[in-house]
């Protein structure tokens, strides 16, 4: 994975707009974070394979962090956080957000097929 290029996720974005897709998203701060440190609060969500279309999506933010908001016909797909990419993947959009230690953080995953 690279970092984010906030042209090249955009155009990935209008590409897949307007197309049946599946998203992948998940989000956690240390599901087991509080094991090791009683003062951080555990978080995590996750949801796989959802059925979504979008009208109208994009990329925001200055670097190196950059959130993504997708309209759909019922409401709105937001992550923020996300630092990476994959950009040898042609047929889906694979983002990501690490911490400083390198560690998953946040995940947007875009595809036609399911993941």
């Amino acid at each position: 994975m690279q970092l984010i290029n906030q042209i090249n996720v955009q155009q990935r974005i209008d590409i897949l707009k307007d197309q049946a897709l599946y998203v992948h998203l998940e989000m956690t701060s240390g599901a087991y974070a509080a094991h090791l440190d009683s003062n951080k609060h555990p978080a995590a969500t996750f949801i796989s394979n959802a059925s979504i279309q979008y009208s109208q999506g994009s990329i925001a933010g200055e670097g190196p962090y950059y959130r993504v908001g997708l309209k759909t016909a019922n409401g709105w797909i937001y992550s923020e956080g996300l630092t990476h990419w994959d950009e040898t993947d042609t047929e889906r959009l694979i983002l990501a957000g690490h911490d400083g230690q390198g560690k998953l953080i946040v995940a947007l995953q875009l595809s036609r097929t399911p993941f």
